[in-house]
Formats: C-alpha cells, structure tokens, sequence
C-alpha cells in the first residue's frame, strides 16, 4: 500500500481544498506538527536531592523546583517506601505542594505511593490550581493506599493553562504514607520544517460547557449492523461504553464506534483482563488471549482503555477479545498509540469526540513476519491496516445539529506492518470518502447529506 501523505492541518476547515501528494520512493515526508504530550522538565522527581527531618510545614527545593510539605518529611528508612534514596513521607493531614506552575498545562499526573512500616490504611488526594494556588479544585477520585509496596496512581488534569499541583492526605491521620517518582505529562508542540497551523482550543458551543456521555451510535451506523445471529459478517453488538459490528468469520470486528469525552475519564488502573465476550452467539468461536499468543501480533485495542478509564467497571468492558485485532506490536505501541494519545489531548481544549476504528483485508506483518491468520485454530484474521475516523466537537448538546461543513475531521488508514510504528500517523491521512470506497460503509449517515459530501471529501 503506498503512504498517502495529506498537505492538511486538522485544524483547516474540511470544506477547504486539500491537495495530496503521493511522493515516490526514497522521497523524504515532510513532517507536520502535532500537539503531543511529554514529560515536564526536571521530572520525575525523586525527591532524593533534598532533605526534611522535620513534620514542621517548610520549603523544600528538589531538581523540579520548589515544594512545600507540611506534616511530611523526606524520609529514607529502611521502612519508607521509595525507588531511590528517600520519598515524601506524609501523616494526619500531610501536604506536599507545588509552588511554581507549569507553564504548558498539565495532561497528567503519575506517582508512586505504599505505606510506611506497619501502619494501616490512609488516603489521599490530588488538587490543581491555575490561578498560582489561590484556589484549588479535586483532580478525580480518592485513592486508598493499603500496601507496603509501591503502588502506581494516575491522574488526569487535562489543564492547558499554567498549573501546579498539591498532593493532601484526608484519611488515617495516625498512619503514614509515602509519596515517591511523581511525573508530569505536559502539552508539547513538535516543530515542523513545512509548518502548518496546529488546532486551537475551540470554545464551548450550544451554551453548554459540561461534557457528558453520548451514544456510541449518534452519528450512525456505518455497515447498518443488527442484533440477529444470521447477520453472521455484520452482527451488531451494543456495549454501555462502545458498539461494534462483529464478524463471525473473522473472529474480530469490522468496526467499534464510541464517543469520547472528559465525562469517560477517571483514574481507574488499567485493568488488563483480556477475556472472552460472554455476549456472542451461542456456539460462535470464543476468541480467547491464548489464540494470540506466540502470535507474533499484539492484542490490540480498538477502543483504547485509555478513553474509558472513569471506572473499573468502565474500563474492564474494554478488555473483551470482541474489542481486539491482530495488531503489529510497533504500530499497537508507537503510530497507532500516540494518536490515541493525540486523541485525548483534545479534550482539554474544550471538544469532545465521536471516533470510530476497524480493520480492512487480510494479511499483516508482525514480530514473526506476514500472517494472514492467527490463533489455536488459526481462524483469526490479521488485517491488512487499521483505519480510523475521528470527528472534533466543542463540548454542547444535539451534537448531529452541531456538525457543518466547519467541522473538524481527522481520517486515517495505517498499513498493519511493524516497520509503521516510527511514523507519524499523519503521513497516513486520507478522506473518509476514500474509506467509504474501500469499506463499503456509510460513514456519518446520521448527519445531512449535504454537509456530509462536504466533510467526507
């Protein structure tokens, strides 16, 4: 398949003219910008290069910058629970505060916790200020530290502006609780030899600015998939966090469509219970991930567990091997990776989205070389690409009103090889016509036909 590579911004209106180049062999891709995430400066922070003997509240300064902690130490006892040579050691109401900002916003926080010696059960908090720590607002939910051994925590800000975070201890007032490795993901924008405007942040529409959860299906049902076992190749298969059209002889799906916004997002862990879905048909094959192992591909998502992360329930609902494809193991980590990350770099600019992804052919290359099949029956289905289409939305209501010719789109179809994954996932644009020609769907048929011969274009 020749890489496509699409002179656009998605941030150009779709109405406008797009011209496409095919380059021919050995020509150089222009690189384009995107708004990508990486670590702030100086993190993560240790805390090791410091010291606090004291519960006495006190600044401290460390390679990030500087930190207030009040009823906490930097404690390096054999009991503390720590990577390196100390971590914050914290009780009753402890306080571990940034005083400076950020200055590109916050996307996430990450951090390491367990408790000290023997002690029991504590919790903790974290909160976000961007107005320099005059006001403070929780960042999702409570997290209960129980273990002696490190725990992994994660948070989602979704801060753009300037922010600085504080980390507060509300429960078990006699217990302790070490704080260590905390990391920042901050908003990064990749410089480009050909630039091109990156999107902005668009403002809420409709008089709304609350993000809620839509349905999966608002904008349509592409392959007018139904609910009937004799629809073998197009079994429609409606989840609470996602649908799907789910093909028997592929044992995968054709497609999986679901809406994104920051009412999906949470702190809950990764869950990674790969399991069969109990919800197929009587006496269809059960794909399990044993059928992928050795395989040479990876699991991989289709929708991300990353996007339904609000709750444990949430989040295990994307672990069903109906949400998986034969994925190569570099596009799974790195192309298809970072646009799902792209993806949710939006929601912090005050959009939400409608995405729908699926496979096309058969035959990919993974660790192992091409295969057109996997599994203990060799009855799966290696795709030849992945493909996905991605509409941007200010956060509102009636959102099939609220699509014009305006509206921001973002398509693409990746081949499924390993030698992808370094690329980036905009040398692989294309229209959602183009995919419309190849699928045989009808993308978006929910909205007018007369904005979507403008956008599909």
């Amino acid at each position: 398949m020749k890489k496509i590579l699409a002179y656009i911004s998605i941030s150009l209106t779709i109405s406008s003219c797009v011209s496409v180049y095919v380059p021919p062999n050995n020509t150089p891709r222009p690189t384009t910008p995107s708004v990508q995430t990486r670590p702030a400066a100086n993190f993560p922070e240790g805390f090791d290069g410091a010291s606090k003997s004291r519960y006495e509240g006190a600044t401290i300064k460390v390679s990030s910058g500087e930190w207030f902690l009040d009823n906490a130490v930097l404690g390096g006892a054999e009991n503390d629970q720590k990577e390196g040579l100390k971590a914050v050691r914290m009780k009753d109401g402890g306080v571990l505060r940034m005083n400076f900002d950020i200055q590109s916003g916050i996307q996430q926080v990450r951090l390491k916790y367990g408790v000290y010696q023997l002690d029991k059960e504590s919790s903790f908090e974290l909160w976000a200020s961007t107005n320099g720590g005059n006001t403070w607002q929780k960042v999702g939910s409570t997290i209960s530290a129980a273990e002696k051994s490190l725990r992994s925590g994660l948070f989602n800000v979704n801060s753009s502006a300037p922010t600085r975070i504080e980390i507060r201890k509300v429960t078990g007032d006699e217990n302790r609780l070490n704080i260590d490795d905390l990391e920042i993901m901050t908003y990064s924008r990749e410089s480009s030899t050909n630039p091109t405007p990156s999107p902005q942040p668009t403002p809420p529409n409709n008089g709304s600015s609350i993000a809620t959860r839509d349905d999966a299906l608002t904008l349509g049902n592409p392959s007018r998939a139904v609910s009937n076992t004799s629809s073998e190749d197009n079994f429609l298969m409606v989840k609470s966090t996602y649908s799907l059209s789910y093909n028997k002889n592929k044992n995968t799906a054709n497609w999986v469509s679901w809406h994104l916004s920051s009412a999906w997002k949470g702190d809950a862990a990764r869950q990674n219970d790969f399991r069969p879905d109990p919800s197929l048909p009587q006496n269809w094959y059960e794909v399990t991930p044993k059928d992928y192992t050795d395989s040479g591909f990876d699991r991989g998502h289709l929708c991300p567990s990353d996007d339904r992360d609000a709750t444990i329930e949430d989040n295990q609902e994307t672990f069903f091997m109906t949400n998986m494809v034969p994925q190569a193991p570099d596009h799974n980590r790195g192309i298809w990776k970072n646009l799902e990350e792209y993806e949710r770099t939006l929601l912090g600019q005050g959009n939400e989205l409608y995405v729908i992804a699926g496979v096309l052919g058969k035959g990919g290359e993974g660790e192992k070389g091409f295969a057109t099949t996997i599994g203990r029956n060799s009855n799966i289905v290696v795709p030849v690409s992945l493909w996905k289409i991605i509409i941007i939305l200010p956060i509102g209501e009636n959102d099939v009103a609220r699509i014009n010719t305006s509206t921001k789109v973002i398509a693409v179809n990746i081949p499924n090889k390993n030698s992808v994954g370094i690329d980036k996932w905009s040398f692989y644009t294309t229209s959602i016509k183009k995919l419309e020609a190849l699928t045989g769907y009808d993308f978006l048929s929910n909205v007018p036909r007369d904005i979507q011969e403008v956008i599909e274009k």
